[in-house]
């Protein structure tokens, strides 16, 4: 039985159906087809290790949907945790990249009572991503785990072992752990309770260049590990282990996942621009911002897709928003990402998408079948005007909705595709993500800046760490992390002259 597939659905973007104005002409869609097509092999070898220019930061996520060992290495963790029976929690530390496809897979592929219903976990965990160092959150959470702490397995990510927020959250943890042991007079090894997921990579002299596998090696027992892959930035890591471990221990089949996005990964290697789902969408969304619709809007039509939107977003905003090109010209490039959700924003945003300005490119996510249904209840005798909706499904519904919100913005000559989903299940979700994260490198090729690199997150990060008292000099900013924080402490410093 061959496996669903996602398809992308475009008409609406056509000049014969939204006009000339707004519309892509036959001609125009020719001259893309044209350039993307010279990019298609190129991109395909980029993403798996081969620089399409010198400037470019190598990446290699291309190799993940092939890569079985990561697969393995994260069923055999999974495995050692379930034959000790002691993880009734999993949280998951880690932030942008490390969080968000975590995030995603569960509402997508998991019940949404799923962390409520011990039944429909079937032994599994619960989890819980913390994914920001609000102390309210955290504290409120670890006071309602009170003595399931015991029972509480925690996956540390971070590629670097720095990042200040993941380093914040691991220290406060691992004190909470050892402050356990001592109050209770009992060896409690957290080798049972934390997991490390970050780099294994190591400096010319053989010395672990990640922090936390440091950290790792460095307790007795050392704690285990999985790895970050070289080559392969945080938003492109969901289908390494990364992403996989908590979908793993949360019952999600991983090896489908991986199969769609192999899937994928074929059908957008293919040099037919009109057979190629990624080479569509990268060049709809090239024209549109080469025309001044900026704004990305995503609107899944199904709850389970919601935080799908969260991910492209990091995709989308981290990888194309950049200020010079390949040539060192400066360009401030990027179209905005915004997220939304049928039916929830029809009643929130569309008034502007279809009365405000016309500087948005709108993809719908439609889902045919879903996994459980429902049958809308009878109409009472004096709300016949309500007749129309009784004994149809809440999907028929939903979907009329999406088509309802298609058809009046293509009325305003607002142009949109749809991703269509056959249904939402592993397969399908492992093609949608690598769908987007090559659309992601083709859109970057064709803008021509380093889609890999994220240089203005740089500034921000050292600036915390300065504010934090960090001892020694700054290299980023090529001064002393004193004067740096003092510098900073200047420049944001509240002015009463400006309150009100």
């Amino acid at each position: 039985m061959a496996k669903p597939q996602i398809k992308i659905d475009y008409k609406n973007v056509m000049a014969d159906v939204i006009g000339e104005e707004h519309g892509i002409t036959r001609r125009r869609w020719a001259d893309l087809a044209e350039k993307v097509e010279l990019l298609i092999p190129l991109v395909m070898k980029e993403i798996v290790g081969f620089k399409r220019h010198p400037d470019i930061t190598r990446t290699r996520y291309g190799l993940l949907p092939v890569n079985n060992k990561i697969a393995q290495k994260v069923k055999k963790q999974v495995d050692k945790i379930s034959k000790k029976g002691k993880c009734d929690n999993l949280v998951v530390l880690g932030i942008g990249g490390s969080a968000l496809g975590n995030i995603a897979l569960q509402t997508a592929l998991n019940p949404y009572m799923y962390n409520l219903d011990d039944k429909l976990r079937g032994g599994r965990p619960r989890l819980f991503v913390f994914d920001n160092i609000d102390p309210a959150q955290l504290a409120s959470f670890l006071s309602a785990l009170g003595d399931g702490l015991k029972r509480t397995v925690f996956n540390v990510i971070s590629k670097s072992g720095r990042t200040a927020e993941t380093a914040a959250q691991f220290l406060l943890i691992k004190k909470i752990l050892k402050s356990q042991n001592s109050r209770e007079k009992k060896e409690v090894h957290l080798a049972d309770h934390i997991i490390i997921t970050t780099s294994f990579e190591k400096d010319k002299k053989g010395r672990p260049q990640s922090t936390l596998y440091k950290i790792a090696k460095s307790e007795k027992p050392n704690l285990p590990l999985l790895e970050v892959p070289k080559g392969v930035g945080g938003r492109f890591t969901v289908l390494s282990a990364v992403g996989l471990f908590s979908a793993a221990m949360c019952g999600i089949d991983i090896d489908e996942l991986l199969a769609g996005a192999k899937d994928m990964h074929d059908r957008v290697s293919c040099r037919d621009f009109k057979k190629n789902p990624a080479a569509v969408t990268a060049a709809v969304n090239y024209h549109y911002y080469k025309y001044g619709k900026r704004n990305s809007v995503i609107m899944p039509y199904a709850f389970a897709l919601k935080d799908m939107a969260d991910w492209y977003r990091q995709l989308w905003a981290e990888s194309l928003g950049k200020r010079f090109d390949l040539n060192k010209r400066e360009v401030w490039a990027g179209p905005t990402p915004i997220k939304a959700l049928g039916v929830t924003d029809q009643h929130s945003q569309v008034q502007l998408y279809r009365e405000g300005p016309n500087d948005k490119l709108f993809t719908f996510l439609e889902v045919k079948n879903f996994n459980n249904d429902l049958i809308i209840g009878p109409t009472p005798k004096y709300a016949s005007e309500l007749n129309c909706l009784q004994q149809k499904k809440m999907s028929l519904l939903l979907n009329n909705e999406k088509k309802a919100t298609e058809y009046a913005l293509s009325q305003d000559q607002r142009p949109n595709l749809t991703v269509l989903f056959d249904r939402v299940n592993a397969h399908t979700i492992g093609q949608f993500i690598y769908l987007y994260e090559v659309t992601t490198s083709l859109m970057g090729a064709l803008l021509d800046i380093d889609t890999y690199n994220q240089p203005a997150v740089e500034l921000g990060k050292e600036a915390t760490f300065a504010l934090m008292g960090r001892k020694g000099y700054c290299k980023f900013v090529k001064m002393p992390y004193k004067k740096f924080a003092q510098q900073i402490k200047t420049a944001t410093k509240t002015n009463k002259k400006y309150l009100v």
